[in-house]
């Protein structure tokens, strides 16, 4: 998640080279000049709807079902579309077809199974869907859902309230639920995430368990088990959609194994790939790692909007996060950012 200031530079940049690159005769070849070695795109979305509600507006993860079909028009005119076993089998010598592209989805909104999955079958376009399986049923509002009512419904002065109970630190004051995600939320340990939580349901006077039976947000059992007979796969996404990082030995149960053992009873196949909560390298520690490869985990994703190239591996992937625009637009997302942003960080680390 970016912030705000970063969002709007990037959308300028990309309405800017997409305008001109697009109509330019050899514009992938073009785009290849700022960094050639691009073997796969993996693009991620989250939620497929037509408008936001008091718990995903602020959150920048909703795309409209006619934005999303003219993004899945344009991946099936200028690229291969792919599944999971098509990637695992590259890694094990098999090539991939011309500008492939793995198309995957986070957490776990029904409305990728009720306005994204139709899509995607009249396309013939095959997808991951990677599940926080807690959510699974609607049994209560998942932390990102929950903070972002609270916003929305009871403003920020509670949910910077709840943040300087739990911290007992006077925080730099976050003016959005963005500002949450990228200043306060990575410095919070598990149990300061779960007092945070639990203020919060406090402050909303309201059972955060009615709410998520009320709105039905999340897939249930029975869609999950539809995406897998239509032949899509799922993935795991942790348990609680947890910041990774500050995960212990004891956590690594529920949150890894137990999360992918849930996932395997309800759709009846195997779970072979995670997707990092927040996509952030820091997050990808040695110790998940570890206990991803024990728990037969073949592919692990991150979200930093960075191709992949061929010195990539299997356990660290590439997704880039899909805004919806021009097909000038979406090729400079997919193809020209992900290389420049490659391009600044080498500069970067020479620098350093």
């Amino acid at each position: 998640m970016y912030s705000g200031s970063t969002r709007i530079a990037t959308a300028i940049l990309r309405s800017l080279t997409g305008r001109i690159l697009w109509r330019l005769p050899f514009h992938f070849q073009i785009a290849s000049l700022a960094g050639p070695n691009y073997s796969l795109r993996c693009l991620l979305f989250h939620d497929v709807a037509d408008r936001t509600s008091d718990f995903t507006k602020g959150l920048n993860v909703t795309i409209g079902i006619e934005d999303f079909e003219s993004i899945t028009k344009f991946i099936s005119r200028n690229y291969s579309p792919i599944g999971l076993q098509n990637l695992i089998e590259s890694f094990k010598g098999k090539s991939l077809p011309p500008r492939p592209v793995l198309i995957t989805f986070d957490d776990a909104y029904a409305s990728v199974c009720l306005n994204a999955s139709p899509i995607l079958r009249r396309y013939n376009i095959p997808a991951v869907f990677f599940i926080a399986s807690s959510l699974v049923g609607n049994e209560d509002l998942g932390l990102d859902n929950l903070l972002c009512y609270a916003a929305n419904t009871q403003g920020m002065d509670v949910v910077n309230q709840a943040a300087v109970e739990i911290t007992n630190l006077n925080h730099q004051r976050s003016n959005s639920v963005e500002q949450i995600f990228d200043r306060l939320l990575p410095t919070m340990s598990q149990k300061q995430i779960q007092k945070f939580r639990e203020k919060l349901s406090v402050a909303l006077r309201n059972n955060t368990r009615d709410l998520a039976r009320q709105n039905q947000l999340y897939v249930s059992a029975e869609q999950l088990r539809s995406l897998t007979r239509e032949g899509f796969e799922i993935g795991n996404h942790t348990f609680s959609h947890v910041f990774c990082r500050y995960l212990t030995e004891t956590d690594f149960d529920q949150e890894i194994y137990a999360s992918k053992a849930r996932l395997e009873s309800i759709v009846g196949t195997r779970v072979r790939a995670f997707s990092v909560p927040y996509g952030s390298p820091q997050d990808l520690t040695s110790d998940l790692a570890k206990h991803l490869e024990l728990s037969g985990h073949e592919a692990v994703f991150l979200a930093r909007s960075r191709p992949n190239t061929f010195k990539s591996t299997l356990n660290r992937l590439n997704r880039i996060d899909v805004h919806q625009g021009s097909d000038g637009e979406l090729f400079a997302e997919i193809e020209v950012l992900p290389r420049l942003r490659s391009l600044a960080d080498g500069l970067i680390r020479k620098g350093n």
